[in-house]
């Protein structure tokens, strides 16, 4: 059988779905060395890395990533979300901003920038990012979450209130959807 980057990627998949992760970046590791400027090999080494626990590979091989492919959301917003877990809040926000600046209605990094912000107790500037994430896409489930903290934080009772309502509104819709008919 010849190797071929696609197959190896598919098998790194299926490895690293099954938590066996030394053999899923084997293969990806080897499919890199068929097509090194193939950002989403990278980009899946780098989420493997990073399932496996191991930050500092996952961010290296990350970087390598977004060095190919400049443009791409996921691998922005992972490398923030990675630097952000590694304690690297302005590296993160920077990351975060950088996307933003490609696509203002990525609502992942409006949240991603409100989570650090939140981190940081900057409530004020936390709650502006999860009202953006929100207002771009109201069913945004983690945001609204963040977004119910936030104003708990700032005492604002009416927004907690509406995230709340909003937050239920979304799982009863999620329980039409999944065949539950208990309120039929």
């Amino acid at each position: 059988m010849v190797e071929n980057v696609v197959t190896l990627n598919t098998q790194a998949i299926e490895f690293a779905s099954n938590g066996q992760y030394p053999e899923a970046i084997a293969c990806l590791k080897r499919a890199i060395s068929l097509e090194k400027h193939n950002y989403l090999l990278w980009y899946n080494l780098g989420i493997t890395y990073r399932d496996a626990g191991n930050l500092r590979e996952a961010k290296r091989a990350l970087l390598r990533a977004h060095e190919i492919e400049t443009d791409d959301d996921e691998v922005i917003e992972t490398l923030a979300l990675i630097c952000f877990n590694q304690g690297c809040n302005e590296e993160a926000l920077s990351y975060c901003l950088e996307g933003l600046a490609k696509n203002a209605q990525n609502a992942h990094l409006w949240n991603t920038i409100g989570v650090i912000y939140f981190n940081t107790s900057e409530f004020n500037l936390a709650c502006e990012a999860f009202e953006n994430a929100v207002t771009i896409n109201s069913y945004y489930y983690d945001a609204l979450f963040n977004l119910r903290d936030t104003y708990e934080e700032l005492g604002n009772k009416v927004g907690y209130e509406q995230c709340v309502k909003q937050m239920k509104n979304i799982q009863l819709g999620e329980n039409s959807f999944s065949g539950d008919t208990s309120n039929a």
